[in-house]
């Protein structure tokens, strides 16, 4: 069957060749070594590492859509190490724990681009750096915390920036103060995720697209079931993002929200005048995060997040089709770079997120059924992460006994969402307080004492330092 093209986001609308099949749908009764529900990049980077380590495994993915179609081909490709998480990562898994995370998943920045060197993948990848800014006063400041924890332990990933300097990196005045981090990139998410999915079927993985997981069996040995086949395996992996919450024992720990992107036709001119051209991803420091970053060929992605609220098992197409936030996305980039905000948008998007409480990711076995491994809650910062996520679940399910089995994101599932509907009523009142107390900051106004709680509540994101039992 011809890949669907029509209705995708624009990153896989480029990425995907005129005339490339969807992989097969399962059908029938089959068996494998380890079967993955999941075919993003978690998902991928687990086969490649179980197929590296042991290449006469029999590793099955199941995906859903395509591989790539959910969070994977649908995020801004910005590629941000764990480092701005160090306070978190600390309180979690120790401090010589936490310095192993954020030191290898700065690492994973060489991985992806030796991995698309060797494979022949036009990820455009792009060692651009990252200012993580403050535009409005309230906003200074935001990153002391994590550059104090960080200094503690002599790591210095982050240099403070003033207004000058920033203004010579991004040609916008209009951030107050900033940290930068030459510790991180961008990449095109589409021609990144369908990548690895070519890198895949070469090593050996059996790939089953269009075979959304209906039944889960929890045996020995797990059984996973199709509309149309059965597959039994002696682990199954779990590396289904948003659509988690289908899973009854995972679902307490994680809060699904949307994201929302948007992207602009080449305009290397304008982007030339405006002094962006080639310069850092650039993300404020609000609790939903707004940030932009240009591309090879010259156009500028702009998202924001705190968007639509997952209800139930995720099911339908809520999450699916244009950005209902281009006002917003257009605003963001209008207080971030003035010059930036006229383009047209030739297209936008949005796409689900699996928030976890601390915004770590957590990966274990499921309770009561030690055959099936999980691997979760990316928190909107996965293109760094998911090499680490597949040896973690790689050690996982071979029972390794090394420091990726031992490390502490291997925990279980903190259950810290009440059940629906008051899970889904609470974070609409969650996210209108975080919005709320976001705009009084631009004008320079202290959230009332209910506000400043309720907007407490919400998950950890890009950066955090929330703890998960605080």
């Amino acid at each position: 069957m011809a890949t669907r093209i029509e209705g995708r986001c624009f990153w896989l609308r480029d990425a995907i060749a005129p005339g490339e099949e969807d992989e097969p749908p399962l059908a029938g009764e089959h068996r494998a070594d380890i079967a993955i529900v999941g075919g993003g990049y978690a998902g991928l980077w687990t086969a490649l590492e179980l197929k590296r380590r042991q290449p006469s495994l029999l590793v099955t993915i199941l995906e859903a859509d395509i591989c790539g179609g959910g969070a994977s081909g649908r995020n801004s490709g910005m590629v941000l190490p764990q480092w701005a998480k160090f306070a978190a990562l600390q309180q979690l898994c120790g401090t010589e724990g936490a310095l192993f995370i954020a030191r290898a998943s700065e690492r994973a920045l060489n991985d992806i681009e030796t991995f698309s060197a060797e494979h022949g993948i036009d990820s455009e990848f792009r060692r651009d750096g990252w200012l993580w800014g403050a535009s409005c006063n309230r906003q200074n400041g935001s990153w002391a915390g994590v550059l104090q924890a960080l200094e503690a332990v002599g790591a210095h990933p982050f240099r403070p920036v003033g207004r000058e300097e920033i203004a010579a990196l991004i040609g916008s005045d209009r951030f107050e103060a900033a940290v930068l981090t030459e510790a991180a990139a961008t990449l095109h998410p589409g021609k990144w995720v369908r990548g690895l999915r070519r890198a895949a079927l070469r090593a050996g993985v059996c790939i089953h697209e269009n075979s959304p997981m209906e039944k889960l069996e929890r045996g020995r040995p797990p059984q996973v079931v199709t509309p149309r086949g059965r597959l039994t395996a002696e682990r199954v992996i779990l590396t289904m993002n948003a659509w988690s919450l289908a899973i009854p024992e995972l679902r307490g720990g994680i809060l699904v929200i949307a994201s929302d992107d948007a992207i602009t036709a080449p305009m290397p001119e304008l982007l030339d005048r405006a002094g962006y051209r080639r310069a850092p991803l650039v993300s404020d420091s609000q609790t939903f995060v707004t940030g932009f970053r240009s591309t090879v060929d010259g156009r500028i992605n702009a998202g924001v997040t705190g968007g639509r609220i997952g209800f139930g098992s995720l099911g339908g197409a809520r999450f699916e089709g244009r950005s209902r936030r281009q006002m917003d996305i257009r605003a963001s980039l209008q207080r971030g770079h003035p010059a930036l905000a006229p383009a047209p948008l030739a297209d936008s998007w949005c796409g689900p997120i699996d928030r976890t409480r601390s915004g770590l990711p957590l990966f274990g076995r499921l309770r009561g059924c030690p055959d099936v491994l999980y691997g979760y809650g990316f928190s909107g910062n996965g293109v760094a992460t998911t090499p680490l996520a597949g040896r973690i679940l790689a050690s996982l399910a071979l029972d390794a006994e090394d420091e990726w089995a031992a490390c502490g994101l291997v925990r279980p599932v903190e259950a810290w969402m009440p059940p629906e509907p008051i899970k889904y009523v609470g974070a609409l009142m969650v996210r209108h307080a975080v919005r709320r107390k976001d705009a009084l900051a631009y004008e320079n106004r202290e959230p009332g004492p209910l506000l400043r709680r309720l907007a407490a509540l919400a998950p950890g994101g890009i950066v955090t330092t929330r703890l998960e039992r605080d």
